[in-house]
């Protein structure tokens, strides 16, 4: 009986290791995406000086928009990601309780998994977007939908721009049209 529980608990370990090397990769590629953005943002204020005086103005105003909205990005991706950390330890303290059923341990794993999955997704779909000239996005993925924030010019998202992130999110995910929220982020 002692070789079967050492069985389970090992797998159980395994399972929780995997799950958190996804997490963790998936922390990863937001992080990278992160640095890679912001050394982009260092070389155009290096080419500031470059600019006639008439446009200098302009790029101000889009460069303090970017800010602001790339403010409210980051805030959300780390709320994001702070309240599944704390689903996460509650899940893993359920399954590794001592007297935890096999039904708990086994509903917490698949939980677990879930969100890692959850997590990977998000960040790919994220990434996807970003390259399809998106200035900056956080997307959010539960059970019954997608939602999806996208920074958006004072008359609103095109047609095009609701387009392209509809198909990116049918495209990388299960999600149909209805299921998929767009959340304009206009500047403050």
């Amino acid at each position: 009986m002692k070789e079967l529980l050492r069985g389970k608990n090992a797998r159980r370990n395994v399972l929780l290791s995997v799950i958190l090397l996804f997490i963790c990769a998936a922390a990863y590629l937001n992080w990278s995406y992160t640095e890679r953005w912001g050394k982009a943002d260092s070389a155009m204020a290096r080419t500031e000086d470059a600019m006639s005086e008439e446009y200098e103005e302009k790029y101000r105003a889009a460069l303090s928009e970017k800010t602001e909205s790339s403010e409210y990005f980051a805030q959300a991706r780390l709320t994001r990601q702070e309240s599944r950390d704390a689903a996460l330890s509650l899940l893993e303290t359920a399954a590794c309780a001592e007297n935890a059923s096999q039904e708990v341990i086994d509903s917490a794993m698949t939980e677990i998994s879930v969100m890692a999955s959850f997590s990977l997704l998000e960040s790919q779909i994220e990434n996807e977007l970003l390259a399809k000239e998106f200035a900056d996005c956080v997307v959010y993925l539960s059970a019954q939908g997608c939602t999806v924030a996208v920074p958006a010019p004072l008359e609103g998202l095109s047609e095009a721009a609701v387009a392209r992130v509809t198909e990116t999110v049918v495209q990388n995910s299960d999600y149909q049209p209805g299921q998929i929220n767009i959340i304009e982020v206009k500047r403050y």
